[in-house]
């Protein structure tokens, strides 16, 4: 992933991410081409340091049988970044469960996943809602 354009032009840069794809950790470096006119962190660049992961990291977990899209997206800018900057993804075993009981009839599901955007001192400077749309194939 740290050769996708998107990604690797921007700056951002998949640190890790779990065998078993229920955790990530993504970083977005502060320098010249990441800041905006007022020398903090362009906001596009940190929406687009979350934008795949709880859809990837769903879909790898529950499987082929599902259909799995962001259907929405908001970001809540708390502090100015001036740092490099982190976000740690994380999904349960029971988050996957509730999808599949949800979804067994087949209809659409809306899901509210959230990360919180860290500087390095620790500090939220920004936090993302992704809604995911989830629904189980029918055959």
């Amino acid at each position: 992933m740290n050769l996708w354009p998107p990604f690797w032009g921007a700056g951002i840069h998949v640190d890790e991410i779990s065998n078993d794809f229920r955790s990530a950790k993504v970083t977005l470096k502060y320098r010249l081409l990441t800041r905006n006119i007022v020398g903090v962190h362009f906001g596009g660049s940190l929406f687009a340091m979350t934008d795949p992961f709880f859809m990837m990291m769903f879909s790898q977990n529950l499987g082929k049988d599902y259909i799995i899209w962001d259907r929405a997206a908001k970001i809540e800018f708390l502090k100015p970044g001036r740092t490099n900057v982190s976000a740690r993804f994380h999904i349960t075993q029971e988050q996957i469960d509730e999808i599949r009981n949800e979804a067994q009839s087949g209809e659409k599901i809306l899901k509210d996943y959230s990360v919180d955007i860290l500087s390095t001192t620790g500090e939220v400077i920004a936090r993302v809602t992704k809604t995911l749309y989830i629904r189980k194939k029918i055959s």
